[in-house]
């Protein structure tokens, strides 16, 4: 997991993974920014019809504004992984091709290309898993609360599960006919420890914009850096 991590963190120069970097940086902040515009409106309409009919007018718009701007932030935080997710999915071609190019050339050369329906498709597939195991850990979570960082934890512990298996399962599907074929090369342990520090660098300004990309391309350095016949 250090090697990994260590050589795509190295690799975080090189002018394809820049071209990817740039492309689903962009990607991610121009949808977030619409879902966040399109949110925002929502809430501050649906709030501020409550609070003007309940409160003196003096305070309705600027309590209205106010809480629609936590919610809006806490959905935002919710939505950001969701959204990385899915947009990594389409450039994940580029970014295992570029890794394998460097470093494993013989893998490069058999692995497939998916077509971009199929990444599409793909992508669609983890932004809804995303949403679904954070939406069932959204109840423990709020129960957690009292806690102060057992929400936190809750949250990292099953973004941890989902984007380890995720991204392996992603480099996987290049080398496979089936989605799964082939994963199991990488250690569940292993999977889950690339998804936590994946989550904990989500959780991290600007630096959530490189996460999906580093996570990428460790996953494609432990897919092809391990015995496919002995997982960890």
């Amino acid at each position: 997991m250090p090697r990994a991590l260590a050589l795509s963190i190295a690799q975080l120069g090189d002018r394809a993974i820049l071209r990817v970097l740039a492309k689903s940086a962009a990607l991610t902040l121009a949808i977030f920014a619409a879902l966040g515009a399109a949110l925002w409106w929502a809430l501050d309409a649906a709030i501020e019809e409550w609070i003007v009919a309940t409160l003196p007018a003096d305070y309705s718009d600027g309590i209205a504004g106010v809480v629609a701007l936590v919610l809006g932030l806490l959905a935002a935080w919710f939505l950001f992984r969701v959204v990385a997710l899915a947009v990594i999915q389409l450039f994940a071609d580029e970014i295992v091709q570029a890794v394998e190019a460097r470093h494993y050339p013989q893998a490069a050369i058999s692995a497939r290309t998916l077509p971009l329906r199929e990444d599409i498709a793909n992508g669609a597939r983890g932004a809804v898993r995303a949403i679904a195991f954070n939406l069932v850990a959204l109840p423990f979570a709020l129960v957690l609360l009292v806690t102060g960082i057992g929400t936190a934890l809750l949250f990292w512990f099953v973004n941890a599960l989902l984007l380890g298996r995720e991204l392996t399962e992603m480099v996987a599907l290049r080398h496979a006919s089936s989605r799964t074929a082939g994963a199991s090369s990488v250690g569940g342990l292993t999977r889950f420890c690339l998804g936590g520090v994946v989550a904990a660098l989500l959780a991290i300004p600007f630096v959530n914009l490189l996460a999906p990309v580093i996570g990428a391309a460790s996953a494609t350095h432990l897919f092809h850096g391990r015995p496919r016949h002995a997982p960890v």
